[in-house]
């Protein structure tokens, strides 16, 4: 069975988003919280700053949709490149 490429790219980048989203709203809310993860975000994504505030989760999530999307792309062209043939 065949991958729809375009179908994982957007599953896979509104994952991303929605993830980057969620963990920067509860780390405005709770300062505390996920600040890890969004320090991981700050050292791969170039002029992304994991600062407190709604604009830094919003770059972030603009970011995460991207980034997802690219990686769901690619890993459904390679699933569907070595798959074989169905018998």
């Amino acid at each position: 069975m065949k991958l729809n490429v375009k179908a994982l790219a957007l599953t896979f980048g509104l994952l991303m988003g929605g993830t980057v989203f969620i963990v920067g709203l509860a780390n405005v809310m709770w300062p505390s919280y996920g600040g890890a993860v969004l320090n991981m975000f700050d050292s791969i994504y170039p002029g992304y700053k994991a600062a407190q505030g709604f604009g830094s989760v919003i770059w972030g999530t603009l970011y995460g949709l991207v980034d997802g999307a690219i990686g769901g792309a690619i890993f459904g062209l390679l699933y569907n490149a070595f798959r074989g043939s169905e018998a």
